[in-house]
């Protein structure tokens, strides 16, 4: 059966490009057809200034929009990444595979890195470090199959890359995984800035429709979105990429094609009133779900703990295997 492994960061509130990017397929399509895990990454959330509360405030909200948008423990693994140690024994592993170049090329890093430079101030070394333990996440579980948004194909074919050279060196250890991205809204655009994606790490703002905003608060954003000059209603992604960016929404929302919705609009006020409504309703169940869930956080901590003692009893095996492949010694009490 095929193996698929994908996550969320716990550095800002889920919000609807996570959602319609990643959440939806995991829960309606890869968690019924494969072997899925689903992790809250929250080990990532460490790589820049952070508060402790928070990011186990936004942990725990992750986890239970993770049930709320449809993962089903009975038929997918659910857990925390720090929950499982086999993530950072990888990780150190794989670092001593990788190179330096490799991880200054990683475009995130140069965009992060840059904007912390201009502050005048410098990045931690785990920001430059993070797509080793990325591919730590994935390769410990002999994953196939890696679904997410555009803007981490880059961390997958490291992860792709790492793999054959281990195996190469050390012999054959890992499953080179692949990426896989849903056709539509694989990456949603903040409805302010259609050039930037809508990223949950950004400041709170107009642009960005939340998983849990109250209908009416996503509604109203979707209605005020930037579009561009004109007023014909015609789906061109370089030319009308506020435009593309809520006829890909509404196509994503009602499983139509964007170019075909746009010929059923004379006016941009109409595509927004339509765009805003669809929001609100595919959003309506996962509000739901997760405020039963918020009632019963005894349910979500038991999903975890045994999804932790899954993903342990999946990951271990591959990770003592390369351990053992790349030269070290077995604890004393294993090789007996």
């Amino acid at each position: 059966m095929t193996r698929v492994f994908s996550g969320v960061k716990p550095t800002g509130h889920l919000t609807l490009g996570n959602y319609l990017g990643a959440m939806r397929r995991w829960a309606a399509v890869d968690q019924h057809r494969s072997d899925a895990l689903f992790c809250v990454v929250d080990l990532h959330a460490l790589t820049v200034d952070h508060d402790p509360a928070r990011v186990r405030r936004l942990s725990r909200q992750a986890a239970s929009l993770l049930l709320a948008a449809g993962l089903d423990p009975e038929l997918c693994t659910v857990f925390v990444q720090s929950h499982v140690d086999e993530h950072a024994r990888l990780s150190y592993v794989l670092e001593c595979v990788a190179t330096d170049g490799e991880m200054r090329r990683m475009i995130q890093y140069k965009e992060k890195a840059a904007r912390e430079r201009e502050r005048g101030g410098s990045v931690r070394l785990s920001l430059l470090t993070y797509p080793v333990l990325m591919a730590a996440d994935i390769l410990a579980y002999g994953t196939d199959e890696v679904p997410v948004g555009d803007d981490q194909t880059q961390h997958v074919e490291l992860a792709r890359n790492l793999a054959v050279r281990f195996n190469q060196r050390y012999g054959h250890t890992f499953v080179v995984p692949r990426v896989t991205s849903p056709a539509v809204a694989a990456r949603v655009m903040n409805l302010q800035e259609p050039a930037s994606k809508m990223g949950k790490s950004d400041d709170v703002g107009p642009g960005i429709v939340y998983l849990l905003d109250e209908p009416d608060v996503a509604r109203k954003k979707v209605v005020r979105a930037v579009t561009d000059s004109g007023r014909d209603v015609v789906y061109d992604r370089e030319e009308r990429p506020g435009l593309a960016n809520l006829l890909e929404i509404l196509a994503a929302c009602t499983g139509g094609d964007p170019a075909e919705l746009a010929g059923g609009y004379d006016s941009y006020g109409a595509l927004k009133k339509d765009t805003a409504e669809a929001v609100v309703e595919v959003l309506r169940p996962v509000r739901e779900r997760h405020q039963e869930l918020c009632a019963d956080p005894g349910y979500v901590e038991g999903v975890l703990r045994e999804g932790a003692e899954k993903a342990r009893a999946m990951a271990r095996p591959t990770v003592d295997a390369a351990y053992r492949a790349i030269g070290l010694l077995p604890p004393v009490n294993a090789a007996r």
